[in-house]
């Protein structure tokens, strides 16, 4: 049978108007029962028991039972009519007639025949048949009534295979039984029909689901279907177990007796049901069919709307990342340039390589679904091709890029290999000897070094610019085509010096010559040299002038002088010491761009590897708990100095790259940024012990691990540190290299600055670990100076000056120079391993800088001095590491007592104006003295009232306040206080003349001053023009000459020659000078300022005239 046409039936199936469900407990009654028993044409038998209660019936319980049981067989055996079987042979007469009347008014169905056992008494017999024979027309039916008389006739109408036992036949009968079949049956028909039109229900419910946009609700629908679909599928199966539990118990009595014959209702059912399981199988195949093509076509869904979903993501990666291939146009300066660039491309590519990878897979997923027979292949195909189509495009133009970037290194490469080629050749001719060229010999050797080396120039030079032009035509810019004529310019301009080399050369070496002996340049053709004067420096800074230094910069005059003979030899081609330099300015601005380029790719190598890592959550599993929300700790403000360096320094110090001698410049306009240090600096100890806690961390580990680093974390945090110290070597080289320049002033003044940023940092580092101090370190005004020191303490207390008992062994103290007090700090070791180890300050004492004097010299040792307090009330003795350490301690307490006396000096001499302005101004008494006598009485008259001069000790003057820490400290002394201390200031030595002093530290160009001097150092001859003289020695002064040298004559050997002018003192006069050593022979005492002496009397001394 059809499927459609079984669905058909079951979706439209009569519906059965009573069950048995419904009227069980009327069927229970069994005043009528339909036994399965058949007449001889096949109609059905329905048995009236005797049951003496029939005439109580309800009528309506009497119609639903009759009704029930004609509905029960089939249409065809209910169309030949029923046989009815009326047991009455226990009742009376009358019982039988109403209930034959009864029935035969209700019988709801055809009838074939009527079959009646009346009473077995003879009285009801009788009377039965008479009152049948006499009232037969009472009991008109449409089939005829026979009456019988015993259950033998009846076996005559209907074999009793077919009746019941009661009824004196063999079929096999149970009521209840039958009740409960009949029950389990109709239960399962309803059972099969609403399962039948709940799948329909559901069917038509998924055809009409229109399909989601989005890939969730796509996956949410096909979730919800799949469920419904399960719990279909198990009301089915529960349907089908069921119906073959009916089946098994309807076939039961045959499994337990084979001889069983099932009676025709029996067969009946088991038809039904069999029928029934067949509907029901064949209704879970049709919608199992139906369902894999609605699952088929969700998993389609689902499969395009990833689809759809992953090529917009890589679309747009890829967008994005053939944006950032296009801003790849730069072709590059230099082959670092270029080489930097293509590891860019790398970079980029090896990143991209993850979004090509992906588009490439979801092609190919593309490609399968559209093999695969998609219902939505029209959608996915274009975009298979798009996605095919831009990653070859973005392969082909990776690839176009790095060609370019390949040929742009190739030309650098070429360019750089000219270039080194001509300064080769520079150093060549630089280098060679002029005295060795004097001789034949000597200078056919150096011709063979020329000849050699230009040999090397076809490997190495540029042949024909034209053909570089149409080679590398593809990366040509205006600057590159200006790069390239430059080098063949300079390849051009080296090989001309060649050629004028070889032509001298071979002259000498045709013709033997007398030697060229160098002539010393006259003064005023060179430009004075900004050295400070001989006259201006203390013994103890000689130390400092090691031969190292000395024979350097014999060396670099010995070659000017012979490069100076070269030119002589060649023609005097005087650009041939600016080209060297230029290379040397070269050299060290390429590795300036070039370490400042490595140094913004490590730091964002870390915020990148690291910092940001500590964000991702992907890696919140491997951070200790410890490090969670310390990444400001850990890296500091390194963010900040990347920001700094990479958007905006290394950009601008590549302005510079044609101009290296300019760039002190760029140093300058961008010191106050430089100031970011400070800070990363000053969080540094903090990062370092957050590094040693958790550096074995996994997190940090597996970011090593990913960014193939052999170091670990902390060397990179170390960067910044190390760079900020770099940037002072490579200002040194450079200001070496441009003394003549135009910018070597800027170089000078960046190379002061970043030394003072050092300095500020270091310093800085060392006052955030002072601990124990109550104040505010900020009220102290700016920390000048700090260094360890030992300190000894000898105390002078009261009008008797009773001593102290003296400490033999020195205190190890670190002191802090501010601009308001030093402080004195006990250095203690924080617990650490090595290097470390982060030193802490526990604070002493201080002294108020109001009431300080110092004394420069004691006990006899060049490392010492004094720090006394309220006129050497306390008195702490110094020692420095160094005396070179000690002489810079001593000038910044000098500078620092002279600008407070120097305020104090103002605003007295404004007071005394306003006092004295009425009065008449007093007529000079003597002319004006000539120009360097009037210098000499300037700078004595300073040596009067400065408190810095040799002629009184150094202190702040201010007699009215004598408390510790609140004024001036008083300046009486003793004069054995004097000889004890044999301080510096004494008036003995002249070295320490405060125009010395004054001048140094003004660190201005000296004004040549003629005259005489002293040698206050021994000086070997180094070189043909120098002068070898002993300390000791009086000189006259001729001329000054280069590198800080002047030429001078002896006046004992009357030898003249160069002589350094550090090692010279200047003398004011014959007399005054002999005058002024030998004081400084004998010793004599200081003089000093009156403690009741006023400020005003102070300031009046100074005014004397010499």
């Amino acid at each position: 049978m059809n499927k459609g046409i079984i669905k058909e039936e079951i979706m439209h199936q009569d519906i059965i108007p009573l069950c048995a469900a419904d009227i069980e407990d009327q069927l229970k009654k069994q005043f009528a029962y339909l036994s399965g028993g058949r007449g001889e044409d096949g109609c059905p038998v329905i048995t009236f028991p005797d049951y003496p209660a029939f005439s109580e019936i309800p009528e309506k319980e009497f119609q639903n039972v009759l009704t029930y049981l004609t509905s029960i067989p089939s249409l065809q055996d209910a169309g030949i009519g029923f046989i009815l079987v009326i047991d009455r042979r226990q009742d009376k007469w009358t019982s039988v007639k109403a209930s034959i009347l009864r029935i035969a008014a209700s019988f709801p169905g055809n009838l074939q025949l009527v079959l009646v056992l009346r009473p077995t008494g003879f009285i009801h017999r009788t009377l039965s048949d008479l009152a049948f024979k006499f009232n037969r027309d009472e009991f008109k039916m449409k089939v005829p009534i026979i009456m019988l008389g015993s259950v033998t006739e009846l076996h005559g109408y209907v074999d009793k295979t077919q009746l019941t036992e009661d009824l004196g036949g063999t079929l096999d009968y149970c009521h209840n039984r039958w009740l409960s079949h009949r029950t389990a049956i109709e239960s399962f028909a309803l059972m099969v029909k609403e399962t039948a039109q709940m799948l329909q229900s559901f069917g038509t419910e998924l055809a009409e689901t229109e399909l989601p946009n989005d890939v969730q609700s796509t996956s949410s629908l096909l979730a919800t279907h799949s469920e419904k679909k399960d719990k279909m599928k198990e009301d089915l199966r529960l349907a089908l177990k069921q119906g073959h539990d009916i089946l098994e118990s309807n076939r039961k009595p045959v499994a337990e007796n084979p001889d069983y014959k099932l009676n025709q209702d029996q067969l009946d059912n088991q038809t039904t049901v069999e029928r029934l399981l067949a509907q029901l199988d064949e209704t879970e195949i049709a919608f199992d069919e139906f369902w894999a093509k609605h699952q088929q076509k969700l998993e389609q869904c689902v499969q395009l709307r990833n689809f759809e979903q992953t090529f917009r993501e890589v679309k747009a990666a890829l967008s994005i990342a053939s944006e950032r291939l296009s801003a790849f146009t730069d072709v590059g300066n230099s082959v670092s340039h270029v080489e930097h660039i293509l590891k860019e491309l790398a970079n980029f590519e090896e990143k991209s390589r993850e979004s090509l990878e992906k588009a490439r897979v979801l092609a190919s997923q593309g490609d399968q679904l559209v093999q695969n027979n998609h219902y939505a292949v029209d959608s996915i195909l274009p975009k298979c091709n798009e996605l095919h189509h831009l990653c070859d495009a973005f392969a082909t133009e990776t690839e176009k890029r790095r060609g370019l970037l390949n040929k742009s290194l190739e030309l650098h490469s070429l360019l750089e290999k000219s270039m080194r080629w001509c300064d080769e050749g520079i150093y060549l001719l630089a280098s060679q000897p002029v005295d060795k060229c004097q001789s034949q010999d000597g200078a056919e050797s150096a011709l063979q070094e020329i000849e050699k080396f230009l040999d090397t120039g076809a490997d190495n030079k540029i042949k024909e610019p034209n053909k570089v032009y149409q080679l590398y035509e593809p990366i040509l810019n205006q600057d590159l085509m200006e790069h390239v004529q430059k080098v063949f310019q300079k390849q051009e301009s080296m090989e001309e010096m060649f050629q004028k080399r070889q032509v001298s050369l071979k002259k000498l070496a045709a013709k033997q010559t007398r030697p060229v002996q160098p002539v010393a340049p006259r003064p005023e053709v060179f430009v004075k040299s900004p050295c400070v004067s001989p006259g201006l420096r203390r013994g103890s800074d000689y130390v400092s002038n090691t031969d190292d230094n000395m024979l350097r910069r014999m060396n670099y005059r010995r070659l000017k002088s012979e490069m100076s003979e070269i030119r002589q030899s060649r023609g005097g081609s005087v650009m041939d010491d600016e080209e060297n330099l230029a290379v040397l300015r070269s050299h060290v601005i390429n590795e300036l761009i070039e370490t400042e380029r490595a140094y913004v790719e490590e730091l964002l190598c870390v915020l990148e590897g690291y910092a940001a890592e500590m964000d991702n959550p992907l890696m919140m599993h491997l951070i200790s708990p410890g490090l969670l929300n310390k990444k400001d700790i850990l890296f500091g403000n390194m963010e900040e100095i990347y920001h700094f360096h990479n958007r905006i320094f290394l950009k601008e110090l590549e302005n510079y790259i044609e101009y290296p001698e300019l760039v002190g410049r760029c140093f300058l306009e961008r010191m106050e940024d430089f100031q970011i240090y400070e800070k990363y600096c000053q969080n540094k100890p903090r990062s370092e012990s957050l590094w040693r806690q958790f550096s074995d961390s996994a997190f940090f580990q597996e970011c090593q691990r990913k960014l193939d680093h052999k170091l670990s974390l902390d060397s990179y945090l170390l960067k910044p540190v190390q760079r900020i110290t770099k940037y002072q070597l490579l200002l040194k080289e450079m200001l070496k290299y441009s003394k003549n320049c135009e910018g070597a002033e800027d170089l000078q003044e960046a190379l002061t600055s970043i030394l003072g940023i050092l300095k500020a940092v270091n310093d800085s580092m060392h006052q955030i670990a002072i601990t124990g101090y109550d104040g505010n370190l900020n009220e102290l005004g700016k920390l000048l100076m700090q260094g360890s020191f030992n300190v000894w303490t000898d105390h002078k207390k009261g009008h008797s000056k009773v001593k102290d008992l003296a400490r033999f062994k020195p205190m190890q103290r670190h002191l802090f120079l501010h601009e308001k007090a030093v402080l004195f700090c006990k250095k203690r070791e924080e617990n650490g391993e090595g290097y470390e180890k982060a030193p802490s300050y526990s604070y002493k004492h201080s002294l108020n800088m109001t009431a300080v004097g110092i004394t420069e010299n004691a006990k006899g040792d060049s490392k010492k001095f004094e720090i006394w307090y309220n006129a050497r009330e306390e008195v702490y003795i110094i020692q420095a590491p160094t005396p070179e350490i000690k002489a810079t301690w001593v000038n910044e307490i000098r500078k620092v007592l002279t600008s407070q006396l120097q305020a104090c000096r103002e605003a007295s001499q404004h007071r005394t104006l306003e006092q004295t302005h009425s009065l008449p101004m007093p007529a000079p008494t003597c002319t004006s003295p000539s120009r360097n006598q009037g210098r000499t009485i300037k700078k004595l008259e300073e040596r009067k009232t400065d408190p810095t001069s040799p002629e009184g000790c150094v202190t702040s003057v201010a007699p009215k306040y004598p408390e510790k820490g609140k004024g001036w400290a008083k300046t009486s002394q003793s004069l054995d206080a004097s000889e004890e201390n044999d301080g510096w200031s004494s008036a003995e030595d002249p070295l320490n003349s405060s125009d010395a002093e004054e001048e140094e530290e003004g660190g201005g160009e000296m004004k040549l001053t003629p005259g005489k001097y002293t040698v206050v150092t021994d000086y070997d001859k180094r070189g043909s023009e120098d002068l070898a003289v002993k300390s000791g020695d009086l000189v006259q002064l001729i001329r000054e000459g280069e590198d800080g040298l002047w030429y001078v004559k002896n006046l004992s050997t009357g030898k003249e020659g160069l002589v350094p002018a550090n090692n010279l003192l200047m003398l004011i006069g014959n007399s005054k000078s002999a005058q002024s050593l030998s004081s400084s022979e004998s010793g004599t005492g200081c003089s000093t300022l009156s403690s009741s002496s006023s400020y005003n009397e102070s300031c009046n001394a100074g005014s004397t005239s010499f």
